[in-house]
């Protein structure tokens, strides 16, 4: 069985292959380790092996989860990666570093005025629904001006923009028209890529990958 050690080892080497292909910085490329439904018996070796980003889906279970490791671990960034219900907000502003799946205006509100209550401004990034599919959440291509206007008129800081292509389809194209989003509206960031396509996603400038299962392994 391959130890959590050696999981971290072969993503980061793939990760500075694809950006040295790329003609960029391993350095400028975040990996969050998404950990969701994985419990701290899973979490705690990747900590010990130096990873120190990690993504969760829920509120509620990292919040759960999380305390008694950021108790035991100096250093740990979690980043919310799933859905957020806008009355969970100031939860998610208190528990979380960065928030990856802002994608409407209701939820630009509601992290506003939380943000504003518990004094932090978390950085967040736009989730785009790249594929415009209607069982995915994200913001429309078309409305992606209007959210970000709202969030900035809100002092909610945006720093990039978010997507998960369509299942079963080459990632390339959709990677690529985020990245042409993110530029044309001056943002730096995209989170963009996950275990499968992370390599495809860094050659055409991914900033944050989201590796799940070639960390963790499949879940059951």
């Amino acid at each position: 069985m391959e130890t959590a050690a050696t999981l971290l080892a072969d993503v980061r080497h793939r990760i500075a292959q694809a950006a040295t292909i790329a003609g960029r910085p391993p350095q400028d490329i975040t990996l969050i380790a998404i950990s969701k439904t994985h419990g701290a018996e899973a979490i705690s070796p990747l900590i010990a092996a130096g990873q120190r980003v990690f993504g969760e889906n829920r509120v509620q279970e990292a919040a759960e989860k999380w305390a008694p490791l950021r108790e035991a671990h100096e250093g740990l960034a979690l980043h919310l990666v799933g859905q957020l219900q806008s009355n969970k907000a100031e939860e998610a502003v208190r528990l979380f570093d960065a928030i990856h799946s802002l994608d409407r205006p209701s939820l630009v509100t509601a992290l506003a005025h939380a943000m504003d209550k518990v004094g932090r401004r978390l950085p967040c990034f736009v989730q785009v629904n790249i594929g415009d599919e209607p069982q995915k959440g994200g913001c429309a291509v078309g409305d992606l001006p209007g959210l970000l206007a709202q969030a900035r008129a809100a002092d909610v800081p945006v720093v990039g923009l978010m997507c998960v292509p369509p299942a079963a389809i080459e990632p390339a194209p959709f990677f690529a028209l985020l990245d042409k989003l993110a530029r044309e509206a001056g943002l730096a960031g995209r989170s963009m890529g996950m275990s499968g396509d992370f390599e495809t996603a860094i050659q055409i400038g991914a900033t944050h990958v989201r590796v799940g299962s070639a960390l963790f392994g499949q879940r059951a």
